[in-house]
């Protein structure tokens, strides 16, 4: 297929982990084109996906450019959508979402794909307080009111996470493994990097199948003190489990944190509402992402693949 006759495909945040696996997973394939939408074409992440082929436009991922995304999703077929969360009391992510839904329409871009979460205000009647998980589902719920197909992702826990932003500690012999969850709760995880692109390669490879659907994108269900014995299994390390799922113990191994106590309140009631709702609503067909993408990560595989031992990891883009 020539380049010209392939479907053109969006992506905004596009040096994300996310975005950086949904414009490999579609250059790969060798049906789509994509223009990948990022901050700075500059930066180390988008020079490599310009090496792969995409086309690269320069447009903020924050509220405020939307004549800037009309232009970015000009002629475009579909477009993959993600919102950075923000810390609150920021309410910033969702005006970004219904801004960048707005301009896809406009534009008139035929398909959407956006990554969002559940709603947690709603499913827990209130009382549980995660509003990068609530802003999410009601940018979701805009688009359904938009003049445009759609199909929605719901990515599980990262494995990143434990990496990047609630990194160990190393005491003596001992890797110190601080989760939000409690030590035997199992939940939903996955590698951002590996299985957000098979999931949207699916959807834009038959957008009709998968119009109005909401998929979850799983590579394992598992609990903290079972990442905690993969870890010291694969890595030959001491490793043990360390409780950051109450205010003290969060705040003990993340002191940092508590300059913003919103922040503080929402990883904590991110994790009581995964406790005592489930990450996913019922009806979630968690095991779709696996039989759509069957080499989708285990734990163990992730260790493996990335030979991590308990360093911090950025993966900024």
């Amino acid at each position: 297929m020539s380049d010209a006759v392939k479907p053109l495909i969006v992506v905004a945040g596009a040096t994300s982990k996310q975005g950086r696996s949904v414009v490999t997973s579609l250059l790969e394939s060798g049906r789509f084109r994509v223009r990948a939408l990022t901050r700075s074409a500059d930066s180390a992440v988008a020079r490599s996906l310009a090496r792969m082929g995409a086309q690269i436009a320069t447009v903020p991922l924050e509220p405020g450019h939307q004549r800037e995304f009309v232009q970015a999703f000009g002629s475009a077929d579909g477009a993959f959508l993600m919102t950075p969360p923000v810390a609150p009391p920021s309410t910033a992510e969702f005006t970004l979402g219904c801004q960048l839904a707005d301009a896809a329409v406009e534009a008139g871009v035929g398909h959407l794909v956006f990554s969002t979460l559940e709603n947690v205000q709603e499913r827990s009647s209130g009382t549980k307080y995660a509003p990068h998980f609530t802003d999410k589902a009601l940018i979701a719920e805009h688009m359904r009111t938009l003049p445009i197909a759609h199909t929605f992702l719901m990515l599980s826990f990262f494995y990143t996470n434990a990496l990047e932003y609630y990194a160990p500690r190393i005491e003596g012999d001992t890797v110190l493994m601080p989760f939000y969850l409690p030590e035997d709760f199992r939940a939903p995880f996955v590698d951002p990097l590996t299985a957000t692109g098979p999931a949207v390669l699916e959807v834009f490879s038959d957008p009709g199948a998968y119009a109005g659907a909401s998929l979850p994108v799983v590579g394992e269900v598992i609990s903290p003190g079972e990442m905690v014995g993969v870890f010291s299994r694969v890595t030959g390390l001491k490793a043990e489990y360390r409780n950051a799922c109450s205010r003290e113990g969060l705040l003990t191994y993340f002191p940092e944190l508590g300059e913003n106590p919103l922040l503080v309140d929402e990883i904590l009631g991110m994790a009581e509402y995964a406790v005592e709702f489930g990450y996913f609503g019922d009806d979630r067909d968690t095991e779709w992402s696996r039989r759509i993408d069957p080499h989708a990560l285990s734990w163990e595989q992730f260790l493996r693949r990335t030979d991590w031992r308990g360093e911090q990891v950025s993966f900024g883009g």
